[in-house]
Formats: structure tokens, C-alpha cells, sequence
């Protein structure tokens, strides 16, 4: 499969901020090419953003991003909108997304993907393009119940070693999303597998992502 390179100086790596919805969504969507680009060296700094979520969650969500951006300077911000209710707190979401903006001038953003049917994580996606209309943004996918998983256009090969870590980052750290029947192994890393085939990943896995529009430099 075709290959975009995008080559940038070790002397500049990029400004990253990742944004989930919810405890968890920024590991599940896209921990592994986190992973492969702190170890790159291709990131200079990391915010970390995660909306919503209760005592524990948040917890769980504090710990989880402080053991996978051990390494990189980051940032970890931790909200407390309400679960579910995003399209109705709307107004303070994009007042916190303005200030979040001239707080930190990001390279990357990433973020949700738009046509998830999840409300908060549509919204969220929503509100990251109304705040960095002109960045690099790349949406990763949740896999849930709604069955809205797409086509996506842009891969990150990961090999066997990161995908093993994401998966098992997963369970050690959200405890208690381990009693739902869809948060299960077989599923993370099928879906992995599935994307690796798609791209052709000399790895055979992969994540995937959809960009709307870049610049190729």
C-alpha cells in the first residue's frame, strides 16, 4: 500500500494533544500510536484531555495517562462534564475548548471520529474542529454497540510488542470497565488485526484514523 511520508527534523517534533470523551476512549482509540511516537522521539509535548467522568474513572484515567507518558513532557487535564449530556452542555464545552486553545498551540490534535453515534463523543469531535479549524486533526474510532464503525482513510502500523501493550495497559488500568461484555481482548486486538489487513501492515496490525484534510509538506 502507498505510503505517506511525513519527515520532520529530530531537532522539531510535534506538539500533540489527544481529547477523549471519556476514561478510556484516548487509550482504546489511539494509545498505540502514541506509544510509537513517544518512543520515536517525535513528540516534544503531550496534553492529555479526558471530558468527563466519575471519582473512580477519573482515577483510573489520571493513572493510566501518567504510566503511558512516562518519558515525555505532558500535561493531564481531567473534566467533569456529565457523561451523556455533551449536546446539552455544549456552550461550556467550547468555552473550556477556547481556553484550552490559548493555553496550548498543538501540531496534532487528536480526537473522535465525526460520524460516531455516541453523543459524546460526536459532540467532542465537533467542538475540536470548531477550535482548530486549520491543524492537523486525526479521529480514532470506539468500537461500542451502535455499530458505527466506518472506512477509515489514514493507518499506523504497530507491532506486536506496542499492540501487546496497549491491550494489556487496558485491563490493568480500567478495572472497572472489566465486567462490561463488550471490553474484552478478542476485541481490541481483532481490531487491530482488521486494520493491519486493511493497510497491508507489514506487522499485520494497526490503528486506524480519519483525516479530512492535510497537507502533504
Amino acid at each position: 500500500m502507498l505510503e505517506l511520508l511525513l519527515n520532520r527534523p529530530a531537532s522539531d517534533p510535534v506538539r500533540v494533544l489527544a481529547i477523549g470523551a471519556h476514561p478510556d476512549d484516548i487509550e482504546i482509540g489511539c494509545a498505540g500510536t502514541l506509544l510509537r511516537l513517544v518512543e520515536q522521539g517525535a513528540v516534544s509535548e503531550l496534553w492529555w484531555v479526558v471530558l468527563s467522568g466519575t471519582a473512580e474513572r477519573a482515577a483510573e484515567a489520571q493513572a493510566s495517562a501518567e504510566a503511558l507518558l512516562d518519558g515525555v513532557e505532558h500535561r493531564i487535564m481531567l473534566r467533569q462534564f456529565a457523561d451523556g449530556f455533551f449536546p446539552y452542555d455544549g456552550r461550556e464545552l467550547k468555552e473550556f475548548f477556547e481556553h484550552l486553545k490559548r493555553d496550548f498551540k498543538p501540531d496534532v490534535v487528536f480526537t473522535h471520529q465525526r460520524r460516531d453515534l455516541h453523543q459524546d463523543h460526536r459532540t467532542t469531535c465537533e467542538i475540536t474542529w470548531n477550535t482548530w479549524r486549520d491543524h492537523l486533526i486525526l479521529e480514532y474510532e470506539i468500537p461500542k454497540y451502535d455499530g458505527d464503525m466506518g472506512a477509515p482513510n489514514l493507518f499506523v502500523p504497530l507491532d506486536d510488542r506496542l499492540c501487546d501493550r496497549k491491550v494489556s495497559h487496558l485491563f490493568e488500568q480500567f478495572q472497572s470497565q472489566v465486567v462490561k461484555p463488550w471490553f474484552k481482548e478478542d476485541l481490541f486486538s481483532g481490531l487491530l488485526r482488521l486494520r493491519g489487513m486493511e493497510c497491508q501492515s507489514p506487522t499485520s496490525f494497526a490503528e486506524a484514523f480519519y483525516c479530512r484534510k492535510a497537507v502533504l509538506a
